[in-house]
């Protein structure tokens, strides 16, 4: 439950800001679109993809599952947003999911006692 948390809140501090900057979001708009895809890249990304093979092509997975996301949530709600905007953030979220998978998320890594 941790993991998924601190996910959101990752997500959310990028794709709030960036859509509240780049197109005509509402926080409340953004934080409910953080919200729908940080739940559908944990079920598809993190417990089927990341499991079955290794980081890079799930974070690979994660910008093009983001990019798909907002292009198609921002032609559905009329934000504004471009198809390289989506794309960028997508790029943007990929990396941050990479970041969370490889150093925080990594249950190998441990702390000497």
């Amino acid at each position: 439950m941790f993991k998924l948390l601190l996910k959101w809140i990752v997500n959310g501090s990028i794709v709030v800001s960036f859509l509240m900057y780049y197109s005509n979001a509402t926080f409340g708009t953004a934080a409910v679109l953080t919200t729908g895809l940080t739940a559908l890249s944990y079920l598809i990304g993190d417990q089927m993809i990341l499991r079955a093979t290794n980081n890079v092509f799930a974070a690979v997975c994660d910008v093009v599952l983001a990019a798909l996301y907002f292009g198609v949530f921002s032609s559905l709600l009329e934000l504004g947003l471009s198809w390289g905007e989506a794309a960028f953030l997508g790029l943007l979220v990929g990396v941050a999911e990479w970041v969370l998978h490889r150093y925080v998320f990594n249950d190998e890594l441990r702390t000497a006692a």
